[in-house]
């Protein structure tokens, strides 16, 4: 007689199925440039639809900066504008959602991103976002933290003598330093946990653990690549805050829709 065992049930919302064939591709310089031609082309066929995304990233920038100014806290201003952007890749859900459904053949309106977007709240997308936004706390009370070790001296009465102080003083620079080496830590922290797990939450029915873990395998088995990818998000992010945020608002539209192509690229398609 032979005896019956049974399974117990995943503990998340992807299958056993869906798990065995989360396989990580080769990703390649090409795929980049692929990824690049294929996010610019989904800009163009939907513009206006995109530059709604950065627009309202752009506005939000702007007033989360001027909000720091009139409460007179100066000395966050540097690290808010540099730290923002860490949170572009949950701003970008609606455009992962076009992307999808252009690449589909999908017909969509306001209402169709829109409501997709709302749903996320419901979603473990959410669960990420919260995973976002503590590492843009933990980047901004470490800042705190290392302006009252070396500048605790230093007054901060408006932008242009916090700006003289940082950028001109011995103390400045050492804070710089030391800013700039922990920031780019959180940001490949950041960047290797949500690069992939994002659009891969948008796309299927998996918990944010798994997504994450999986985002970190394509860095690790792609780290030259994928160091590629992130110096070029860094570099046309900060290019895109020099003219007031407002370069963001076709950047972050293209960079969201080329993420959503690599993604693509990087992970293979559930089996059917």
């Amino acid at each position: 007689m032979t005896s019956e065992t049974t399974e117990a049930p995943p503990q998340n919302h992807q299958t056993p199925r869906q798990r065995a064939t989360l396989t990580i591709n080769r990703v390649t310089a090409e795929d980049i440039r692929a990824s690049l031609k294929a996010g610019f082309a989904d800009f163009l066929a939907r513009p206006v639809m995109s530059g709604f995304f950065g627009l309202f990233y752009a506005l939000f920038g702007i007033l989360f900066i001027w909000a720091l100014v009139w409460l007179g806290k100066i000395w966050m201003v540097i690290p808010a504008a540099v730290g923002f952007p860490l949170v572009a890749p949950f701003a970008a859900a609606g455009l992962y959602e076009m992307s999808r459904r252009m690449q589909r053949g999908e017909r969509f309106g306001w209402s169709d991103i829109l409501t997709v977007m709302a749903n996320q709240r419901n979603r473990e997308l959410g669960w990420m976002a919260f995973t976002t936004l503590f590492i843009f706390w933990v980047w901004v009370y470490q800042i705190r933290l290392w302006l009252a070790i070396i500048l605790q001296d230093a007054s901060f009465s408006d932008v242009d003598g916090f700006l003289s102080i940082v950028f001109f003083t011995p103390e400045g620079w050492t804070f710089l330093a030391i800013g700039t080496v922990v920031g780019a830590g959180l940001s490949a922290v950041l960047f290797s946990v949500t690069v992939i797990a994002m659009p891969m939450l948008l796309d299927r029915e998996l918990d944010f653990v798994t997504a994450m873990l999986t985002s970190i395998r394509v860095v690790v088995e792609n780290k030259g690549v994928m160091l590629t990818w992130a110096a070029i998000i860094a570099v046309t992010i900060v290019l895109s805050l020099v003219p007031a945020f407002l370069g963001l608002i076709f950047t972050l539209p293209i960079l969201g829709h080329t993420t959503w192509h690599l993604y693509q690229r990087a992970v293979a398609p559930v089996e059917a």
